[in-house]
């Protein structure tokens, strides 16, 4: 039945593609020819040529484009998973933002904890999809071990594309596309991965001893898709690194922004001069949607976090105020379009007292808003909660998340994420008391140690109950709730919620897992 249906298509497309017949008719290749291709009217049509391709042709010619694609798609991503180094997370099954994101807040957590001093360069390319030079694009394709067969079939893609330029004064005349990726098309990403690995190879940084040892290993760079940060623990190393990848870069098209390229430190650092350009050096910027300071504190983070959650909830106003919307409707639109706002990033925050205080003075605020109950009303705020009935509070499901994330990366063999997490620097620790860590606040939630924290997640339904039990204990409407967890070697884990409802009362509740 595929196969039926595979010539079907093709013979459609080989019909949309035939050249045209009549005089005065335009044909474009609709893969190759991306830009605004005009049909002339025919003699038997006063507006459409009679041999103009169907809409059910070109549907059906987009299709088998579509499947030829995920085929080809389904080679690039075998030889990238061969290729690829584990510190490039994009566009790689399991990894995202939050991976990177965690990544660089536990670096500079270790670098805060054992008194190290880290320089970071952050690396902005211009146009950097645009920039791509089909040419070498070819040369690299083959270098990094593409079969050939492979490598003609995408060539055929690129080859011969042209586009043309609407203008106010008309339509420019076709020209010759020779640099850039296909935007839109889904092999464009995996293109630019391999390409922009190869750039890294070339210049040397796999084999630089330059960089941050932690657990033994030596990491230099951190890269999400066309986003470089580059690492390294002293100033002039830094800069003997990003002097590397411009000079391989510029080699292969790609072309630094010195001016949105920043750099950073944990210690001081002053601006450079790159080729008569200044780079600037700040204390703070948005990595990958996160705010990283040089202090590596979360609180900076949180606080924005939160000034963004007030504007999507001001935002909402006009749809909340609707009376014709049930309560927890507006509970659901709250909590999918302005919570998730909040928790981006959340899974590798570290969480202080006060930072917990201000996301449960967020979400108080919230549902007053959504209930439209004014300041200056004598309202508290256990009423407030009883009469939305949350589930889990705003500061539970990060609790949820982190937890999450703890055990999905435990479970992984081999990871980067997880040599960051519980790896150590070298250096030494500084007198007193130290710093609350992104781990102290997972033990804290579990009132487990680390160890039997390791022995749990691999259990999954035990590790499902347990991080259900406290997330379920975060409701706050039983402020006075204790969460006992007793773990017993191969017996599993004990959940005994015990508290009281501020009444007299108490309820004991026991979950075996």
């Amino acid at each position: 039945m595929k196969g039926k249906c595979v010539c079907v298509l093709w013979g459609e497309c080989r019909l949309s593609l035939k050249p045209g017949e009549r005089e005065g008719s335009v044909r474009t290749d609709p893969i190759r020819s991306p830009g605004f291709a005009h049909l002339s009217a025919s003699s038997g049509s006063p507006a459409v040529p009679k041999n103009a391709p169907t809409t059910a042709q070109l549907h059906s010619f987009h299709t088998l484009a579509r499947l030829c694609l995920k085929f080809y798609k389904a080679g690039l991503s075998s030889m990238w998973t061969e290729n690829s180094q584990k510190l490039q997370a994009g566009f790689r099954r399991g990894r995202g933002t939050r991976d990177q994101i965690a990544n660089m807040r536990w670096i500079m957590e270790k670098a805060r904890e054992f008194q190290k001093d880290i320089y970071f360069c952050f690396i902005d390319y211009a146009k950097a999809f645009d920039c791509v030079d089909h040419s070498k694009l070819w040369q690299v394709l083959k270098e990094m071990g593409v079969p050939d067969h492979l490598i003609c079939l995408l060539r055929n893609l690129y080859v011969g594309q042209e586009a043309t330029v609407r203008t106010g004064y008309g339509t420019t005349d076709r020209f010759k596309i020779g640099k850039g990726v296909r935007q839109g098309c889904i092999l464009s990403p995996w293109l630019f991965n391999l390409y922009a690995e190869f750039i890294i190879r070339k210049a040397g940084l796999d084999e630089s001893q330059a960089g941050i040892k932690i657990a033994r290993r030596n990491i230099n760079n951190l890269r999400y898709a066309d986003d470089t940060t580059l690492m390294a623990e002293s100033e002039e190393e830094l800069k003997n690194l990003l002097m590397r990848v411009k000079e391989e870069s510029a080699k292969y098209g790609l072309k630094l922004n010195i001016k949105k390229t920043k750099i950073m430190a944990t210690g001081p650092i002053t601006s450079w001069q790159i080729e008569g350009e200044e780079m600037e050096a700040v204390r703070d910027l948005t990595f990958l949607g996160s705010m990283i300071t040089a202090d590596g504190d979360s609180s900076h983070e949180i606080k924005r976090r939160l000034l963004l959650g007030r504007k999507a909830m001001a935002n909402l106003g006009s749809i909340l105020k609707i009376r014709d919307i049930t309560l927890p409707t507006k509970v659901c639109i709250v909590k999918a379009m302005v919570f998730p706002v909040v928790m981006y990033g959340s899974e590798s925050w570290t969480i202080k007292k006060a930072d917990r205080r201000r996301i449960d003075a967020f979400e108080l605020w919230c549902w007053r808003r959504l209930l439209r109950v004014p300041w200056t009303a004598r309202r508290s705020n256990v009423s407030i909660l009883k009469e939305i009935s949350p589930e889990c509070s705003l500061e539970g499901q990060i609790v949820k998340l982190r937890l999450q994330y703890f055990g999905h990366l435990m479970r992984r063999e081999d990871s980067l994420e997880k040599t960051l997490m519980l790896g150590k620097m070298e250096g030494t620790r500084r007198r007193g008391r130290q710093r609350t860590r992104w781990l102290d606040g997972v033990l804290e939630a579990t009132n487990m140690s680390l160890t039997k924290l390791r022995e749990t997640v691999e259990d999954r339904s035990a590790w499902h109950a347990l991080v259900h039990g406290v997330t379920k204990s975060r409701t706050r409407l039983n402020n006075n709730m204790l969460l006992i967890i007793l773990y017993y070697p191969g017996q599993g884990a004990t959940l005994s919620l015990r508290g009281g409802q501020g009444d007299g009362q108490s309820d004991d509740v026991g979950v075996c897992v």
